[in-house]
């Protein structure tokens, strides 16, 4: 923990810091990396908001007297489709909603909160944290909250970049407070009017003259047909999609590919997007706890890994689950056991999807194909050495998606 920190939690005990280290800065920018964006800026912010929610998470585990498990909404595959277009990150703890907003301005003198968080009635937030990551102490500071009201009531409309202005002073210090509120008071949610209701050739006419980035919205898109656009899933999933195949020469991504350590995973620790077993099922996947953990083999399985595959940047709404088993050998190799489930409360794969098992050379050494009504599919178990590397590909149709592994000898 840094000097600077330290002397910031002494003049600001109501504050929440957090540390924050090279590791966790890491992994979020791989977890961040998995995705494409159209521009620098949508990329840079996709790796903040990322470090924040990862962080906040973290520390909401700590908290005894939460009660209820929070969620990111939509969804964490649907973040890139809000990452590349808009600040800010959206989670529910129970009917509560609440939206971090981070910066890495050195110097937070007022909480600028994105139009979109505030005016869009199925996006819009009981309350609004204002986050301030430091990058080069290696910490996040939570400066305070406000809630929508008090947007509505005290803040500054700026039209040259549509956020809401709010002055420290005018924020709640410790968040504590809020969780107060929470228990003292019923939460309900602010009451918007509803924005204009977008035909189909309206919503193609948009994505037309907003199919690249630039700073300000086109003078002929006005505020209230752009966040009608956001507001529809499969609209702004769709505009997502315009930008990345506008910018495909030049698509903002991570170039260094990631080989992930399982042997790590016996000491808890996941990274690159992976979680344990429980941590995502316990978040969002009730369909998939119940057929994974009636598989009577899996049950024995030492330690379970899980990752969200998302294939909905090409094939809207596609997400599937790759679950991972390893139990360690007497023979210091590890038995591996690897399947593939639909995610999103999802009954059934999609048809045709191909799960392989391939060498660290890239030959083929198991392959698997979903049928129409497959709840799985599953590669046969097999054991891997310390040292040695292999690749998990998910392909369907044109979409391949390739996870690299590793194995170092175990400790105990």
């Amino acid at each position: 923990m840094k000097s600077e920190m330290n002397d910031l939690m002494v003049l600001y005990p109501d504050k929440l810091w957090l540390d924050l280290s090279e590791q966790e800065q890491q992994t979020a920018w791989q977890i961040s990396a998995q995705n494409h964006y159209s521009n620098p800026a949508a990329r840079w912010n996709a790796y903040l908001n990322c470090l924040c929610l990862n962080a906040f998470l973290d520390w909401l585990k700590e908290e005894p007297d939460l009660g209820e498990t929070p969620k990111v909404w939509p969804s964490d595959y649907q973040l890139p489709s809000i990452w590349e277009f808009v600040n800010g990150t959206c989670l529910t703890v129970g009917d509560l909603r609440l939206v971090l907003i981070p910066s890495d301005k050195s110097n937070l003198t007022e909480f600028r909160i994105p139009q979109e968080w505030v005016d869009i009635p199925n996006w819009v937030a009981n309350y609004y944290l204002a986050v301030q990551i430091n990058l080069e102490e290696n910490w996040i500071g939570v400066w305070g909250y406000t809630t929508h009201q008090q947007i509505r009531e005290k803040a500054k409309y700026d039209l040259m970049d549509r956020t809401y202005l709010l002055d420290e002073e005018d924020l709640i210090a410790d968040i504590n407070v809020m969780w107060v509120a929470r228990e003292v008071c019923s939460v309900q949610k602010p009451q918007l009017k509803m924005l204009p209701e977008l035909s189909s050739v309206q919503i193609e006419k948009l994505l037309k003259q907003l199919d690249h980035w630039t700073p300000d919205l086109p003078k002929d898109v006005s505020e209230q047909e752009w966040m009608a656009l956001l507001a529809l899933d499969e609209g702004r999933q769709d505009l997502y999609q315009t930008r990345l195949a506008k910018h495909k020469g030049n698509l903002v991504a991570y170039s260094q590919p990631l080989v992930n350590n399982l042997s790590k995973w016996f000491q808890n620790v996941f990274e690159g997007g992976w979680h344990s077993f429980d941590t995502l099922v316990s978040s969002q996947q009730n369909t998939l706890a119940v057929q994974f953990r009636s598989d009577a083999t899996l049950n024995e399985v030492r330690v379970k890994g899980a990752k969200l595959i998302d294939l909905g940047m090409q094939i809207r709404n596609t997400a599937v689950v790759l679950l991972i088993g390893l139990t360690s050998e007497i023979d210091d190799k590890v038995s591996i056991r690897v399947q593939l489930h639909p995610a999103n409360e999802e009954v059934y794969l999609p048809p045709d999807l191909k799960l392989l098992l391939l060498s660290g050379s890239g030959n083929i050494l198991q392959e698997v194909q979903s049928r129409s009504h497959d709840n799985f599919i599953q590669l046969k178990k097999f054991k891997s050495p310390p040292g040695k590397n292999f690749s998990l590909q998910v392909t369907l149709g044109d979409i391949s998606i390739k996870e690299d592994f590793m194995l170092e000898k175990l400790v105990g």
